[in-house]
């Protein structure tokens, strides 16, 4: 399925940085029409001086649902229809599951899944009276395969992914397309402004869950993947006639992948005369 209208109207989560802020842009640069949100809306100041008759520039915090209601009437009230939906806003959180502060653990289910869940279901009622639309989940390779430091992380974006594996069952049949894009580790800044980590650190998990920690927080500032060209290629999938449930995005996702795919499908084998002797 194509674009359900030939000059779509994209309403983007989290456009301030990231993987929002290059979609937003990649999008405004096809000539098309974005409602932009944030937190703060003057991050978006860029955007709304440079396309003022293609932007709309909203404060959103998706952990707020009256805010979510009310950025979702202000897009219709300005474009009309809402033809895209992107899923971004969300952030991370470096710990051990025995490390973390449950008040943490709360706010990033707050952003990550709930605040998720909400936008999303306040953007169907109008691509259903639209009669299409498509929906793009801004997941990650760690939704697929979890990794020591990440669990609460990787929690909310399994959460995610089964909620919309789900979703695509129910709307495909209304014209409503969804997407979850699965991407591996690129240049944004979610090692370092988009993420937290625990602030009491436990010296049982320093080979584990404070390796990967180090890890993770090492790349901030260092040159990667460039996450405009994921954009591009999300754009590109997305305005194609064969519209994936789930877009891996960068090599090591593809190969991380790979490696979770072929260990389910040998323990499945090595199990399988125990599971079934339980029927």
């Amino acid at each position: 399925m194509a674009f359900p209208n030939p000059d779509p109207v994209w309403f983007i989560t989290g456009s301030s940085s990231g993987f929002g802020r290059e979609l937003t842009k990649a999008v405004l640069e096809r000539g098309w029409r974005v409602a932009a949100t944030a937190r703060d809306p003057a991050t978006l100041q860029e955007f709304a001086e440079s396309y003022p008759e293609r932007v709309e520039a909203l404060a959103l915090d998706v952990t707020h649902a009256g805010q979510i209601d009310a950025a979702v009437r202000q897009a219709q009230r300005r474009f009309g229809r809402i033809d895209v939906l992107v899923n971004n806003a969300g952030y991370g959180l470096l710990s051990a599951v025995e490390e973390a502060d449950i008040a943490d653990v709360r706010a990033i289910f707050e952003t990550n899944m709930f605040g998720l869940f909400e936008t999303t279901r306040a953007v169907l009622p109008v691509m259903r009276r639209q009669g299409g639309g498509q929906i793009v989940t801004m997941s990650s390779i760690g939704g697929l395969q979890a990794r020591a430091g990440t669990g609460y992380y990787s929690a909310t974006k399994y959460a995610v992914e089964g909620f919309s594996e789900s979703l695509w069952h129910e709307v495909r049949p209304l014209g409503i397309e969804v997407m979850i894009v699965e991407p591996g580790s690129f240049q944004t800044d979610f090692s370092g402004r988009s993420i937290k980590q625990t602030s009491t650190p436990l010296a049982a998990y320093e080979q584990t869950a404070g390796a990967r920690r180090r890890e993770i927080l090492g790349r901030s500032g260092k040159k990667g993947r460039d996450p405009s060209r994921a954009a591009q290629v999300i754009i590109d999938v997305l305005g194609g006639d064969d519209v994936p449930l789930r877009l891996l995005l960068g090599p090591g996702a593809v190969a991380m992948a790979r490696a979770k795919l072929r260990a389910m499908s040998e323990a499945v084998e090595r199990w399988a005369e125990v599971s079934c002797s339980t029927g």
